[in-house]
C-alpha cells in the first residue's frame, strides 16, 4: 500500500477520502477529459492548457489513486504510456453528472451559452435527477450516457470505456 493510500485510509469520512483524491485543481477536469476519451499526455495538455509538471503529478496521482491506469504504446521506435480509465475512474462519472448539473444551476458563463447536458443516447432525453431516465424509466447504464457540450459540438460526446479489471 502507498504512503498516499495509508493517508487516506487514516481519514474517516469518504467525502474527505474523495476529496483528498480529486479536490486538487486541474484533477476533475482531467477525469472530465479522460470520460471522454483523452488518454494522452499531449491531447491533455493541448485541451487544458496545463503545465506539464502539474499534468504529469495530477496523472501520477490519479494512477496510484487507482482511477486511472497507463497503457503502453507504440509511437514510432519508442513506447510512450496513455492513460486509460479504471473501473473506479468510470464510476466517477455520476460525481461529474452532479457536479454539471449544479455548475449550470448555480454558476453563469461569461459569456452566453446553451448548457451542457447530461442525455440517454437511447432516446435523446436530458437526464437531470442522476442517470435515471424518465422518458425511458429506467437506469440509464453508462454506455447509453453521452454529454452535449454546445460550445464544443452540435454532437453529443459518448463516455470513453474503462480498462478492465485485471483478472487476480
Amino acid at each position: 500500500m502507498s504512503r498516499r493510500q495509508t493517508e487516506l485510509g487514516d481519514v474517516p469520512c469518504p467525502i474527505g477520502r474523495a476529496a483528498e483524491t480529486v479536490g486538487e485543481r486541474w484533477t476533475l477536469l482531467i477525469m472530465r477529459n479522460a470520460m471522454l476519451g483523452t488518454s494522452r499526455f499531449d491531447a491533455w495538455r493541448a485541451e487544458l492548457g496545463i503545465a506539464d509538471n502539474i499534468l504529469s503529478n495530477r496523472l501520477g496521482r490519479l494512477v496510484e489513486a487507482g482511477l486511472l491506469t497507463k497503457v503502453p504504446y507504440r509511437d514510432g521506435g519508442r513506447t510512450r504510456h496513455e492513460y486509460r480509465l479504471t473501473t473506479a475512474g468510470a464510476d466517477m462519472l455520476p460525481v461529474l453528472n452532479a457536479l454539471a448539473n449544479w455548475g449550470v444551476s448555480h454558476t453563469r458563463p461569461s459569456e452566453p451559452v446553451d448548457p451542457m447536458r447530461v442525455i440517454h443516447s437511447v432516446c435523446g432525453q436530458a437526464l437531470t435527477n442522476g442517470e435515471f431516465c424518465e422518458r425511458c424509466g429506467r437506469q440509464a447504464p453508462r454506455n447509453e450516457i453521452s454529454w452535449l457540450r454546445p460550445w464544443r459540438s452540435p454532437e453529443p460526446f459518448s463516455m470513453a470505456d474503462a480498462v478492465p479489471d485485471p483478472t487476480p
